[in-house]
């Protein structure tokens, strides 16, 4: 549970970091920043693995992980989850809003989830189920309460694409469980072919057709592009982890541990940016983080006294 909930953690650091280069030049009023800080997120992540996986003498086993029907099907999951699933996102940011899109693309995991246990025949009993739907909630309610005065250009066009995100990171993070079951294929290959696949892929095909390709030339050679390889280094420790959960845990506890990067996001907005949170803010970062635990813990007995122990209490 601990990976899922690191994972979770290092991502919100990732997300509020990667906003603030966002926030500065020349990133600031593009209308390509987000493929183009997409695009060098998953460059640098990938390059940083590569240097990781060559200090560990473990290239070699990325390449024969690539020879194999599991190594394949990871490649399969990085371009949902990748180009396909994140252009669904950014369309959806554009034609209704990033309030909307977060309470829409909210339910990956719920679809995810279902996903793993239908093919999987991964298991969740109804306490889990129920509290995962709890944690949901309360980051559409978030995501909801974000809306504000946001214009919508293209209301189907903006559904379309945040049900491609939905259903892209849903299936996503079940392939990549398919996938691992490989022997050939551990959760560090499988993370290496997935964003190598994924920076490939935007680089050869989103960043030329969206047009990025100006905009990311520009951002090369700029502090922003500082900032956006401080986020990936917090991003590839949240992939490391999330990849391992996943793999001890199983898809759909993995995903609903993973969202808590929602709540922890407000917590270090706050302290980086002074972004205050709200009362109903801080009642749904509560029950997102209470829900994923409890929705990953099939045993809610067991888990109580887990953190008795940890405190020295007996019963």
């Amino acid at each position: 549970m601990k990976y899922g909930l690191f994972s979770g953690v290092l991502w919100a650091v990732d997300t509020v970091v990667l906003g603030f280069a966002l926030s500065m030049t020349p990133f600031l009023g593009a209308g390509q920043a987000s493929v183009a800080s997409a695009f060098l997120h998953d460059l640098f992540v990938a390059l940083i693995l590569l240097i990781f996986m060559g200090l560990r003498g473990r290239l070699g086993d990325t390449i024969a992980a690539l020879k194999v029907r599991g190594g394949r099907v990871i490649m399969l999951a990085a371009l949902l989850g990748g180009p396909l699933g994140m252009s669904g996102y950014l369309t959806a940011i554009d034609n209704i809003g990033p309030g909307y899109t977060a309470a829409i693309s909210a339910f990956y995991p719920a679809v995810g989830s279902f996903l793993a246990v239908l093919i999987l025949r991964e298991r969740m009993n109804l306490r889990q189920v129920a509290a995962l739907l709890v944690a949901l909630t309360a980051v559409v309610i978030m995501g909801w309460s974000s809306v504000g005065a946001t214009s919508v250009n293209d209301p189907l066009m903006g559904l379309f694409g945040a049900l491609l995100c939905v259903f892209g990171w849903g299936l996503e993070a079940v392939i990549l469980a398919w996938g691992m079951g490989d022997e050939m294929v551990d959760n560090e290959t499988a993370l290496q072919i997935r964003e190598t696949t994924s920076a490939f892929a935007y680089g050869i095909f989103v960043v030329p057709v969206t047009g990025s390709l100006g905009l990311v030339s520009k951002v090369v050679l700029t502090p922003a592009n500082t900032v956006v390889f401080a986020a990936a280094l917090a991003g590839t420790m949240s992939y490391l982890f999330y990849y391992k959960a996943i793999n001890i845990i199983g898809a759909a506890r993995g995903m609903a541990l993973n969202i808590s990067y929602s709540a922890w996001a407000v917590f270090f907005a706050a302290i980086a940016m002074g972004n205050l949170p709200t009362w109903l803010e801080i009642v749904c970062c509560v029950a997102i983080i209470c829900g994923a635990v409890l929705s990953a813990s099939p045993n809610w007995h067991e888990l109580m006294s887990d953190w008795e122990e940890g405190n020295g209490e007996r019963e």
